[in-house]
């Protein structure tokens, strides 16, 4: 008798990552998702930008994994992460793709996260 969330239950940054992956995509020639391929978030957020309108999408685990020939013929790129994806693996991929092509950062919020989380109590310093 165990009850599931709902399904439309998924966390805040992933439902908002999803959200701005759809408001970029259809302007996006490529969407570059940063994250692991065992990432449900991540690869929805692949899926997403290809339903969205976005001529290509591709799941990378860091700029290493950048196959180059992706950009032929690309003048918008899209850039997302999943969850969990440090953002200094978003800075190093940008910093990669600024080292072939001259790039003009565009940053596009749909909402802003500004959530907190308190530590446990047991967590906290003792006064």
């Amino acid at each position: 008798e165990i009850a599931a969330p709902y399904k439309e239950d998924i966390c805040y940054a992933t439902t908002n990552r999803q959200e701005a992956v759809k408001a970029i995509a259809p302007q996006c020639d490529l969407v570059l998702v940063l994250g692991a391929p065992n990432s449900s978030n991540s690869v929805r957020l692949v899926e997403v930008a290809r339903r969205n309108g976005a001529k290509n999408a591709q799941l990378v685990e860091s700029a290493a994994d950048v196959d180059w020939s992706w950009f032929e013929g690309v003048s918008t790129l899209g850039v997302s992460a999943g969850a969990s994806a440090p953002e200094d693996l978003v800075e190093t991929l940008i910093d990669a793709v600024r080292t072939k092509f001259a790039v003009e950062l565009k940053s596009v919020e749909t909402t802003r996260e500004n959530v907190t989380f308190r530590l446990p109590r047991a967590l906290l310093p003792a006064e």
